[in-house]
């Protein structure tokens, strides 16, 4: 029951993220695709490496998941921090 609700929420995100990049296409309003992907990245890495570990994948993928959640974090901070005016 609880992948089932794990498989919910990655699904819902998959759909916002893909609302979120049509919203900006067709407005120029709202994040572009650059931003969400980092963001949205990092949530739905977690939400694999969970899913991996309830279902008692290999450590491989659960930390493989973990890893591209570190990242996209990362990424999405990157772009996020403020850069010295020169």
């Amino acid at each position: 029951m609880l992948l089932h609700l794990i498989d919910f929420v990655i699904a819902v995100t998959l759909l916002e993220m893909l609302a979120l990049t049509l919203y900006h296409r067709f407005t120029g309003r709202g994040l572009a695709l650059v931003d969400l992907v980092p963001a949205l990245g990092a949530g739905l890495a977690l939400m694999l490496a969970v899913r991996a570990a309830l279902s008692e994948a290999a450590w491989v993928w659960v930390a493989a998941a973990l890893l591209v959640a570190g990242l996209a974090h990362l990424a999405d901070m990157r772009r996020r921090w403020p850069r010295p005016s020169r």
